[in-house]
């Protein structure tokens, strides 16, 4: 087999290296949805380039030794036996963490639900703790934010509200599903986790303007998230919280002008993530074609 079959798994560098520059020069909503899918194929097509390789462990079976000693002329050596195992190694680790991954996000979002009954979209939970977190429907219960009382009793008004408008932009954009589709893709590939932790940040950032929007005090909005990272707030496990992921960027980017999207540095930062996942695809259909060539001269 040629080259091609190793290319798709170089594809998450190519992501990782555009990702950063994405994230701090585009509209986050568009960029989040962007290296989601990105990463999404990035992983199918990466996984894809391990079974192929696996596959090839085919070879050492009986009926295929035969067939090798037998055929009129050399056949087209695959892959080195190491290479094989070492696919089928990655393969069954990278099983285990997607089925891992989606066990615990389950756990978390079941223990969120079960903290009590949301009225109007919204469940106050009498505990001293700074928290906030938009939960996602499901269990048959639509989607609510819940937050503490020691976090409202940290704000002030205006500061309360951005907080509301955030989880609140959370459910109403699904943030919920970006982050999960990015989450499932570094546990396929580790190699796509820097892309996932931007993805986690851009989100984010899209819910910081969506509230900035609604307070119409940007400042406000960089207030109130530093005070509930300051109180311990941070980002629940499985959850999508104003005080979570990379505070510093989010209250940095918030003291400027909302992002266009329209800058250079956008443009380029984009080209590199089609490029990459454009690229990825195409050597994933030429492995696959030079992996049947190779498997119709063997049977």
């Amino acid at each position: 087999m040629n080259l091609a079959v190793y290319l798709p798994l170089l594809l998450p560098v190519l992501l990782a290296v555009a990702a950063r520059p994405l994230a701090a020069a585009a509209a986050p909503e568009r960029a989040a949805r962007a290296l989601a899918a990105a990463a999404v194929l990035a992983a199918a097509v990466s996984t894809a380039s391990l079974v192929l390789l696996a596959l090839t462990l085919l070879d050492d079976l009986p009926a295929l030794e035969a067939r090798e000693h037998t055929a009129a002329s050399p056949l087209p050596e695959p892959v080195p036996g190491p290479v094989a195992l070492a696919a089928a190694a990655a393969l069954a680790w990278a099983g285990w963490q997607f089925v891992a991954g989606l066990r615990r996000d389950r756990a978390v979002a079941r223990d969120l639900r079960a903290a009590g009954t949301a009225h109007g979209g919204l469940l106050v939970a009498d505990l001293p703790g700074a928290h906030a977190v938009a939960v996602p429907a499901g269990a048959g219960r639509p989607g609510h934010v819940l937050v503490t009382a020691g976090l409202l009793r940290l704000l002030d008004r205006t500061e309360r509200t951005a907080v509301l408008a955030h989880e609140e932009a959370h459910l109403r954009r699904r943030h919920h599903r970006t982050v999960a589709f990015a989450a499932a893709a570094a546990a396929v590939n580790p190699l796509l986790r820097p892309v996932a932790r931007v993805v986690t940040l851009l989100v984010e950032r899209s819910a910081d303007e969506a509230a900035a929007l609604v307070v119409g005090d940007r400042r406000a909005v960089a207030r109130a998230i530093a005070k509930a990272a300051l109180a311990g707030a941070g980002r629940p496990a499985g959850g999508l919280a104003a005080g979570g992921s990379d505070v510093s960027r989010r209250v940095a980017a918030l003291t400027h002008p909302a992002p266009s999207g329209a800058r250079p540095a956008t443009a380029g930062a984009a080209a590199v993530v089609f490029a990459s996942a454009t690229a990825g695809a195409a050597a994933g259909a030429t492995a696959v074609a030079d992996f049947v060539a190779v498997a119709r001269a063997w049977l």
